[in-house]
């Protein structure tokens, strides 16, 4: 089954669409090459939900004071699906203006934490290390030093106190039953929600009808395989959820068809393991030499930074699967070679 798409238009600046029974679609500007963000607001009773909060700018502020005056009733939660600031970024300007609570995932508030403090094996310094670990030449990881960390910049303020939610809860709003579903690879306890009686899926960004989600390696975890996390997220996703169920994307449009888009997935990822095996055949190769396999156009700095995460992603997970070996050169860079194949006696 191919992927169907109810809704050939987004909304429009400020404008709600109604996608299912109490369920609103809203959508804010992103200042990346991927320039937006899906939010969703949902109607409990007198009250509503909002989930995710968008980028911290201007913009998306004066946006959110529209939609904010208009709404007939007031905040009830705020749920955030992951930290990432396109995500978690107007949360704590969110609460202030409508005395909500926040709800999330421990693995998520804390990686907040972390990220914007820098502690733990997070924030740039912690990168520009794992990077040059990689491969990446000096005037790359001398840019990564000077712009330092982008998270405190896009994200002011976070906040203090949540409301936790893990694996099985449900929520339930407007008499309706959401049920939490974990997802691992993108971000540590990524949640996306899932509600049997509307078939609606709030995916974030597990689940993307045109793009593969970024699946990087943090600094603080650097043998782990995100990429195997991932996938297995997806396959547990596609077993659980029908296939009329309608997917909420946090990016392009809203669609059906779950089960298609995991398998296409599974094949891209696929195809990306088989260049860069392939690509190591001849001789080692660092993660920074193999880039311009995963990548076949020119990454900015910005690009770069995930660019580096997806690919240290790749191989360590072929290396995992005895399809790739590891070394550390003297030089002090990690570099992979294909492993030959085994005879079988």
């Amino acid at each position: 089954m191919s992927l169907h798409y109810p809704h050939d238009q987004p909304p429009a600046a400020g404008e709600l669409i109604e996608v299912a029974p109490g369920v609103f679609w809203l959508r804010m500007p992103l200042p990346f090459q991927l320039d937006h963000i899906n939010l969703w607001l949902l109607r409990d009773g007198a009250a509503w939900v909002i989930i995710d909060t968008g980028f911290s700018d201007d913009e998306v502020r004066a946006v959110w004071s529209q939609i904010l005056d208009r709404l007939d009733g007031p905040v009830s939660r705020l749920v955030v699906t992951h930290f990432h600031p396109d995500h978690l970024g107007l949360a704590t300007w969110l609460i202030e203006k409508t005395g909500a609570p926040l709800a999330m995932t421990t693995g998520e508030f804390l990686t907040a934490h972390a990220v914007w403090h820098e502690v733990g094996g997070h924030g740039a310094r912690f990168m520009v290390e794992q990077f040059r670990q990689h491969g990446l030449d000096a005037e790359q990881l001398e840019r990564f030093a000077r712009r330092g960390s982008g998270y405190r910049k896009a994200v002011p303020a976070l906040p203090e106190y949540y409301q936790r939610l893990k694996a099985a809860d449900t929520l339930t709003v407007n008499g309706k039953k959401w049920q939490v579903l974990i997802g691992h690879g993108h971000a540590p306890e990524h949640m996306a929600l899932y509600c049997a009686e509307l078939d609606v899926l709030i995916s974030g960004d597990m689940l993307l009808p045109r793009i593969s989600t970024n699946i990087s390696v943090f600094a603080a975890t650097p043998e782990a395989d995100a990429l195997g996390w991932y996938l297995d997220s997806l396959d547990e996703m596609s077993r659980e959820i029908p296939a009329n169920t309608l997917v909420l994307p946090s990016h392009g449009l809203p669609f059906f068809g779950v089960q298609s888009r995991v398998e296409a997935l599974h094949a891209h990822h696929a195809e990306r393991l088989r260049a860069l095996e392939n690509s190591c055949e001849d001789a080692p190769k660092s993660a920074a030499e193999l880039l311009e396999t995963l990548f076949q156009r020119a990454l900015d700095t910005h690009q770069t930074m995930f660019a580096m995460g997806e690919a240290i992603a790749h191989l360590n997970h072929l290396e995992q699967a005895g399809r790739l070996s590891r070394m550390t050169d003297t030089d002090g860079v990690i570099r992979y070679t294909r492993c030959k194949a085994r005879t079988v006696h």
